[in-house]
């Protein structure tokens, strides 16, 4: 598994905490930056991150800010990108499990190190469920309309 890794300026040290989990368990990962308090534009770190998904670069993507709501809505504007802004492990765990999400976005400003720490490892370690899912997760990647797609 291999993840992108990017962050604005409210979530660099998150991010590099972050990385050292994503490190110590052996996964690879490309960190797309911010690495300063410099001001950057969260919207243009969650498009490298989702761009290195979308050319399959990545298999997974993290992404931190403020609120990481802001990350996750630019990230999902890609296709074939579902990110997650959870606060709690049930959350995480249920994103991974019937929806399939490939990005976590978090947010620096709303957890302390210990929780995005537990948010990531039940991102990592939740395999997707697949089977009644998986034409649900298919019909979030079409950018169709649930209401004309048919039902699973």
């Amino acid at each position: 598994m291999k993840f992108a890794v990017g962050a604005d300026h409210a979530g660099v040290e998150l991010k590099n905490q972050l990385g050292e989990v994503l490190r110590a368990r052996g996964i690879e990962f490309v960190d797309f930056g911010a690495d300063g308090s410099g001001s950057v534009d969260y919207p243009d770190k969650a498009a490298q991150v989702a761009r290195a998904l979308a050319a399959g670069e990545a298999d997974r993507g993290l992404l931190v800010c403020g609120t990481g709501v802001g990350m996750a809505m630019s990230a999902n504007r890609f296709a074939g990108v579902r990110a997650v802004n959870p606060t709690d492990s049930f959350t995480a765990r249920m994103s991974r499990a019937h929806n399939d999400a490939n990005v976590l976005a978090l947010g620096a400003r709303v957890l302390g190190a210990g929780q995005a720490t537990e948010l990531l490892e039940v991102f990592l370690d939740t395999p997707f469920d697949g089977d009644r899912h998986t034409a649900r997760v298919a019909k979030i990647d079409s950018g169709a309309d649930p209401a004309t797609a048919g039902s699973p």
